[in-house]
């Protein structure tokens, strides 16, 4: 028997049974999806969650709607699932937080720069059961990049052995983006506070970051990749 005191949570589809999402209706009027399925200068993955198999489902320019990318951001305590084709999905995260393997098989750049938004490692222990149910969202949302990682590190060591053909494999040179410490401060839970000044505050963060790896590793772009993959995610 299920106590209902275990579940601190309310569903979305009992706190707001008639899926009201102002998000939605402010992203339709922000974003020109015609202009973004007619886009052929750039390729756009989303990828979201098929809630009934687990599986990852990866969304392309052509195709892509409101309802793509509400369901590449479905949190499934805030938001009821988002239906696609009668198929319900959730945030993407869960199965690729980013899905590398669209960049592999349909496109041809070897360079692959990943912006890291979730802290890796924290040196404090959670003890609240709010820090818990933090840590878990961010164990949970970069276990799936870390996989990925893992696997490029992987195939990465066959090609530069020989093991592998360049000829058959691409050989990826990955990068990072990395908010470092100055994100080590802020809690998962804080991805919820939509308050101008934290959005201020983490736009400077980003800018200094970005600005700071192309001061140090553009050159490498195209030539080598500038992240020990064994050292970050093994």
């Amino acid at each position: 028997m299920v106590d209902r005191f275990s579940y601190p949570y309310s569903s979305p589809y009992e706190f707001n049974p008639l899926n009201i999402n102002p998000l939605r209706d402010h992203l339709e009027k922000t974003v020109d999806f015609a202009k973004v399925r007619a886009l052929t200068e750039l390729k756009l993955f989303i990828a979201a969650t098929d809630v009934q198999t687990g599986r990852i489902k990866v969304f392309e320019g052509p195709e892509l709607t409101a309802d793509h990318v509400m369901a590449s951001a479905c949190l499934p305590y805030l938001f009821q699932a988002v239906e696609i084709g009668g198929v319900p999905y959730w945030d993407g995260g869960y199965m690729g937080n980013p899905a590398l393997f669209p960049l592999f098989y349909k496109t041809a750049s070897p360079d692959i720069v990943i912006v890291q938004v979730n802290p890796i490692e924290r040196d404090n222990v959670p003890r609240s059961a709010h820090q818990i149910q933090d840590r878990l969202n961010e164990i949970t949302f970069n276990g799936a990049l870390m996989s990925e990682m893992r696997a490029i590190d992987f195939v990465n060591r066959l090609i530069d052995s020989g093991k592998l053909s360049r000829d058959d494999y691409m050989r990826p040179f990955v990068h990072r983006i990395d908010g470092g410490r100055h994100l080590e401060s802020f809690s998962a839970s804080s991805k919820l506070d939509a308050s101008w000044s934290l959005i201020s505050k983490l736009h400077g963060f980003g800018r200094n970051a970005a600005r700071q790896w192309l001061d140090e590793t553009y050159d490498s772009i195209g030539r080598e990749g500038t992240l020990n993959l064994r050292l970050a995610y093994s």
